[in-house]
């Protein structure tokens, strides 16, 4: 179907891709087809057992003395589709569908994230009249679901120390540094007691809010609301006896949770009930610009056990004292968050109740500050005796970041040529979320690196669909960016 597009060896590649079924932990296929095709072209390269490959292109004649370049990208596409769709996406081709300027796929996602660094990659690497200096093609497996293959990658066979990532999705923006992170869970242990004597349940429902996510929205002032329960849960608290029988929201720790529910007994309902409905009036009030559909609603409930006074207490304490949100914004680049976190998950089982966070930093420093005070927050009353509620911190999922270099040889060459090609400036970014170039800078000392890719529109979506015209123009970059890579 694209045997006529151009760049005709870049689509002919793209197409190949999408007949091998290669979403997240289902790389393996994938990898192997690069590695024959690495064998077809007697083309150095290894592979890994994570299923990460590198292939390495000899210099252009001319280039012998060039400093290596890395190009970098990931093997792994989401896999979602419609209903509808009779496509088996660990089994089936894809359907391409290509509408003016637009390629996409008929009910599934198209893969074009990371789909089409790779067939550049390959489109450069079977090329014998393409200028550029001696390349090492690292393709990495797993990257959707917490950069996998970037975290096992061996870095220690490559010689190059400048790299070019091709897995953005917007064309004229050059991405130059990212946020490290990890997952927060504070875990506290109940103690239950029998809810008839305690007084009345309570429902209460929190609903209607933007949500987002926890990287690239954090810094618009959503609410949280997990974080909000625990704001009414304190005002339900300083209005009577309360004892806590459930808190719960949010179902992933890298999104702002858009709904939460607690559930309390006390013996004064009414007075509850009237205090949290007007506080739930200031809470409209203060996030009524950011998110205008927020709703709270208190209901009768039923409780069999409920968790005892300290433990109330203690919970209700962390859920209202815990930081969330923006801590410190970046010093280089102006609007950019530097250090922020989000309660994600909120979850309570008869074993523990846990709080989730995500946190993210482009400063380590900062990040373990953040962390350790979480730890505190957890931590602080495992000493006494009388409680009983031990609190645990566990962390999991840590990533490094890309720290933003003011100087960066590389970029400056990238942006010279992208002037002299599309006659204006890139935009130069850093970004409040976690890439593979921080791992990739984690193992390789001094690396300087840039990200840039052609439009990709809904990635991860059913309708995500590949501009053809910017990917023309990128590979037309591209090429120009080898042949200046001296």
């Amino acid at each position: 179907m694209l045997e006529y597009v151009m760049p005709i060896s870049v689509f002919r590649y793209f197409e190949a891709l999408c007949c091998i079924p290669h979403g997240s932990r289902h790389t393996k296929t994938i990898s192997d087809f690069c590695a024959a095709f690495a064998e077809s072209y007697r083309l150095e390269h290894w592979q890994d057992s994570a299923n990460n490959i590198v292939i390495v292109s000899p210099p252009y004649p001319g280039y012998e003395n060039a400093e290596t370049l890395i190009l970098q990208g990931h093997l792994d596409m989401v896999c979602e589709k419609e209903a509808w769709s009779p496509v088996d996406m660990e089994r089936d081709p894809l359907q391409l569908s290509m509408d003016g300027d637009f390629l996409s796929a008929k009910g599934t996602t198209l893969g074009g994230d990371d789909g089409i660094a790779i067939a550049m990659m390959l489109a450069i690497l079977q090329e014998t009249n393409i200028p550029h200096p001696r390349l090492e093609c690292v393709m990495t497996s797993d990257e959707e679901i917490g950069m996998l293959g970037a975290a096992a990658f061996d870095a220690s066979r490559l010689r190059g120390r400048r790299m070019l990532n091709l897995d953005s999705e917007e064309e004229g923006i050059f991405t130059a540094g990212c946020a490290g992170g990890c997952t927060a869970t504070c875990a506290f242990t109940p103690r239950w007691e029998s809810a008839s004597d305690a007084g009345s349940a309570l429902h209460i429902s929190i609903r209607g809010l933007t949500g987002g996510h926890s990287g690239m929205e954090i810094g618009k002032g959503r609410a949280n609301a997990n974080m909000l329960l625990g704001r009414i849960l304190r005002e339900a608290s300083n209005t009577a006896s309360v004892r806590l029988v459930r808190a719960s929201g949010g179902a992933k720790d890298n999104a702002i949770p858009v709904a939460a529910d607690g559930e309390i007994v006390t013996p004064e309902p009414l007075g509850v009930r009237r205090a949290v409905e007007q506080y739930a009036e200031t809470l409209r009030r203060e996030f009524r610009d950011t998110d205008p559909g927020l709703t709270v609603e208190v209901t009768d409930s039923v409780a069999v056990m409920c968790m005892d006074a300290d433990t109330t207490k203690r919970i209700v304490h962390f859920l209202s004292a815990a930081p969330n949100g923006v801590q410190s914004m970046s010093a280089d680049l102006p609007g950019l968050v530097q250090t922020s976190l989000n309660l994600g998950i909120l979850r309570t089982e008869p074993q523990a109740v846990t709080a989730s966070f995500c946190v993210r930093s482009s400063d380590t420093r900062e990040k373990a500050a953040l962390v350790e005070r979480l730890r505190t927050l957890t931590e602080s009353g495992n000493g006494r005796r009388k409680s009983g509620v031990t609190g645990q911190l566990r962390i999991s999922g840590d990533y490094p970041a890309w720290s933003f270099q003011p100087y960066s040889p590389v970029r400056q060459l990238c942006v010279e040529a992208f002037r002299d090609l599309y006659r204006t400036e890139p935009k130069v970014e850093a970004v409040h979320a976690g890439l593979e170039c921080g791992y990739f800078a984690d193992k390789i000392p001094g690396l300087d690196c840039v990200s840039f890719g052609p439009d990709l529109l809904d990635i991860h979506t059913t309708r995500e669909r590949m501009r053809i015209s910017s990917v023309q123009r990128v590979w037309r970059f591209l090429l120009e960016v080898l042949k200046r890579a001296k």
